[in-house]
Formats: structure tokens, sequence, C-alpha cells
């Protein structure tokens, strides 16, 4: 009976996924496949995702790093701003990012001055999926930081090392199944981004048609090629997870 509340939670997150497979035939998936259009959105899809968790890594590592060193009214106040964006409802963020890049937003006309243009296209894809992906990332990764004991990196500044060195030899292999975990958390929230992807980037065929939206315009016409898609995706999402997943094994095992 102990493991009954397990089971029921594992029932409730899984049997829909079964549902989504057990309803789509082999031949949808292929039809699926074949067409110009799914094959352009799953490419938009993994470039820009990673893309944008490359950009999340490079950020926002030093970024956890000194959310978990925070401490504080300063602390408290830094992991609210990295919260706000994960409990905000996608629409609230792509509203935001038109109001602070569209043509006429708050950096809009000096954008236009240079000749640049976010909205509704692949980079405004991309900066939705750092804005939504980043905050997971930082906070899990910040975690993952706040268990690097200090004295390891004392030790090692008594040694010679100099700050930045202490941190990339110590704290980043300590940190680093936690990290694995993060760019997972993070890539698969950039990956799914559906509303403030539509509002921000369109759903413009070939050019800002992520995976999400594609599902999202052919269940308006066409239930089984958007369950199709849906389970590309899910693969997708698999694949990637557990190709994560066994890096952040093999990382433990050689920690």
């Amino acid at each position: 009976m102990r493991h009954l509340p397990f089971v029921l939670c594992l029932g409730v997150l899984f049997l829909p996924l079964a549902g989504l497979v057990a309803g789509t035939s082999p031949g949808e998936i292929a039809e699926a496949l074949g067409r110009p259009s799914t094959r352009a959105a799953i490419g938009l899809s993994l470039s820009t995702s990673l893309v944008a968790l490359l950009i999340v890594i490079l950020v926002g590592t030093p970024a956890a790093w000194a959310l978990s060193r925070a401490r504080g009214a300063t602390g408290r106040a830094a992991r609210l701003a990295f919260e706000l964006p994960v409990v905000l409802p996608p629409a609230v963020l792509g509203i935001a990012l038109l109001e602070t890049f569209g043509r006429h937003g708050l950096f809009g006309p000096l954008l236009a001055l240079g000749g640049v243009s976010l909205p509704f296209t692949a980079t405004a894809v991309v900066l939705t999926q750092v804005l939504v992906g980043a905050p997971l990332y930082v906070l899990t990764a910040a975690t993952a930081f706040r268990a690097v004991d200090d004295d390891l990196l004392l030790v090692a500044r008594t040694l010679g090392a100099g700050p930045s060195r202490a941190w990339a030899t110590i704290a980043l292999p300590c940190a680093a199944p936690g990290l694995v975990a993060a760019a997972g958390l993070g890539w698969a929230r950039a990956l799914g981004e559906f509303g403030a992807t539509l509002l921000f980037a369109g759903n413009l065929e070939g050019r800002t048609q992520t995976l999400p939206l594609a599902i999202y315009q052919a269940f308006e016409h066409d239930m089984g090629e958007a369950r199709a898609i849906a389970v590309v995706l899910v693969v997708l999402a698999v694949a990637v997870l557990g190709a994560l997943t066994a890096a952040g094994a093999g990382t433990w095992r050689e920690a």
C-alpha cells in the first residue's frame, strides 16, 4: 500500500502519453514525417532550442552560482526574479516580449535604427525559448551549486588557485550532475514552448513554426496529423532527455 501514491502519480503522468501513442498509427507518423512542413518544424525546433540552451548555459551558469551564494533580502529578491517567469502564463511573456522588442515597444525604435526587427523571426523564437528556459536552468543549477562545500574552494585558493580557476576546477565538477539535470529541464521547457512563441514569433510555416505550433495548426483540420506530430515531439524529448540523463549518470560515476 505504501507504493500506491507513487503508482497513482505515475499513472496520472504517463497514462495520457500512453493513450496518445496507442491512438496513433505508424502510418500517420510516417505520413506526418513525409510532409515538408513537419520536417521544417522539427529542424527549426531542434536548432533554435539548442541555440537557446547554449545561451542559457553560458549566461545562466554564472548567474546560478551567484544566486547560490546570495543571502538575505538580496538572495530572496534575486530568487523571486527567476521564479516569476516560471509562474507567469506564456501569453503574458509573449505580450511582454512584444512590448519590449516589438516595433512600437520599449527598444523597438532603437532596434529599427540599426535595421533590426525581432518579432516574427527565428531570432524571436530563440529569444522566447531563452526567456522560458533560463529560469528553470538557473534555479535548478543554483540548487546544485549550493551543495558545493565552500571549504573545498578555500583549500583550492590556499594551494594557489585564483577565484576563477577554483570555481572551474572545484565548483563546476562537483555540481556537474545537477547542471546536466538543469540543462535537461531548460531544454525541455524551450522545446515545448507554445504561447509566448505564438504571440512574439508567430506561426509562419518554415520560418517560425516550431513543433508545438505545428501541432496547433494541424489540430484545426486533421486530428490524426496533430497526434502524429505530438508523438514525434514526445520521441524527440525522450531521446534528448535520455541522452542528458546518461551524461549525468556518467558525470556521477566520474565524480
